[in-house]
């Protein structure tokens, strides 16, 4: 594990490896048990196979080494499982590991911990391995686990394996047993390692396919962007978000970065018999700009007077939201600045789009576009745009930004107005 990272983890800052191989299919998290360690032999071999499978691993001690001087305590499931679902917490919320779906990985009583983590984390927890586990320690949670779980017992490990099966008629979830031929309980014959852990990743590449919800909500997805907007601090930064979603996001980055939040609306000037279709925007600001599609124009055969009265009617409508959202307060100069444009998400591109023209013309000494999450072409095309754009996720399949949250509440106005008003708010 030469290129594992060190990590601490959890509220007792439990000593971690983690190793994040690139291009990562998903993450899993170790459950020892027996008093095993992050150090351990086995451990750190089983972590190497599994990296060479594609998946991320994260070894940790799940007791402090005072507690590990209490042999009850390598004995205490309900213990051990509460540092596993620290750990499941951590990686949800590390920007190296949030978009990874998860797995667990328990060995002995470590895989009791694992299960019942994996109870309480059900959103969370795509996958369950048991490697010559003591599953039947995890009680009542057998009966609500929901996560596919694969149970490796060596063949020599009879009365491990009487437990096993056991457990395996009492499980209702989705569950296999593989029994590796003259393997005894740690493993140690000749290629009987190398078998369960084969067994193991296949079993991960199987379930570690679709990642769960990236995000909790809003400002979730704010306070990851903003771990990756801290350099920027010193750079004179002012945060706009696009309204009303891009609001929440930006106001964990704002201050982070103790900068100045504003709000930059957008509004599509719509074809009139076509309301979808742009013939362009206006975006507000120090002086509302406007942004014109001029193909769509002369499709259109669009009027210089009709396109006014379009114009005029968004620019009002823009007008009368800023009002709401902002009262009288003046809007954020961008002129020498570092311009962070923040939305809590991109599908098309097309509103960042046209407010990336538009700052663009305020004069800022640079512009960076934050977003949790794009689909692959909007951010290559905000790429050619932004002077730098930073991206959580770009995943494959890209149906809607909802679908990358937990909770995806369309917001009301009053959320937003409540939430500037707050920011705006100064310091006792």
């Amino acid at each position: 594990m030469a290129g594992a990272m060190e990590v601490t983890v959890g509220s007792r800052a439990l000593h971690g490896f983690l190793d994040l191989p690139e291009a990562a299919r998903g993450l899993v998290i170790f459950a020892h048990g027996s008093g095993s360690s992050r150090l351990s032999p086995r451990n750190r071999f089983a972590a190497d196979v599994l990296n060479h499978f594609g998946f991320a691993t994260l070894l940790f001690d799940l007791l402090t080494e005072e507690e590990s001087r209490d042999r009850r305590n390598v004995f205490d499931i309900r213990l051990l499982a509460s540092r596993v679902v620290e750990a499941i917490d951590w990686a949800r919320s590390d920007a190296r590991t949030f978009v990874l779906p998860i797995g667990l990985f328990g060995a002995s009583t470590g895989a009791a911990a694992a299960i019942v983590a994996a109870v309480e984390r059900p959103e969370a927890v795509l996958a369950v391995v048991s490697r010559g586990g003591r599953p039947d320690l995890a009680g009542e949670a057998l009966k609500h686990l929901r996560a596919p779980i694969l149970l490796i017992v060596g063949g020599d490990d009879r009365e491990v394996l009487t437990l096993n099966r056991s457990v395996d008629t009492r499980l209702n979830c989705e569950k296999s047993l593989t029994v590796v031929a003259g393997a005894t309980h740690l493993f140690e014959e000749e290629g009987a390692l190398e078998e369960a852990l084969a067994a193991a990743g296949q079993w991960y590449e199987r379930h570690l396919r679709d990642p769960p919800a990236f995000f909790d909500d809003r400002p979730h997805a704010g306070r990851l962007l903003a771990a990756r907007l801290v350099r920027f601090a010193s750079q004179n930064p002012a945060v706009y978000a696009l309204p009303r979603g891009g609001a929440p996001v930006a106001a964990e980055i704002a201050q982070e970065l103790g900068a100045p939040l504003d709000l930059l609306l957008v509004r599509k000037i719509g074809v009139p018999w076509q309301p979808e279709l742009a013939a362009g925007a206006v975006v507000d600001g120090e002086k509302p700009d406007v942004v014109l599609n001029h193909d769509i124009i002369a499709a259109a055969s669009l009027s210089e007077k009709e396109l006014s009265d379009l114009t005029e009617v968004e620019l009002k409508e823009i007008e009368r939201r800023r009002k709401l959202y902002l009262g009288d307060r003046a809007p954020v100069s961008a002129r020498g600045r570092t311009a962070i444009l923040v939305d809590d998400g991109v599908a098309t591109g097309a509103s960042m789009e046209a407010a990336l023209i538009a700052i663009r013309r305020r004069a800022p000494q640079r512009i960076v576009v934050a977003v949790p999450v794009a689909s692959r072409e909007a951010a290559k095309k905000l790429r050619g745009l932004a002077d730098e754009v930073v991206c959580l996720s770009t995943p494959e399949d890209f149906l809607a930004i909802g679908q990358f949250y937990r909770d995806f509440h369309q917001l009301e106005d009053a959320e937003v107005t409540e939430l500037l008003t707050k920011f705006a708010a100064p310091a006792d």
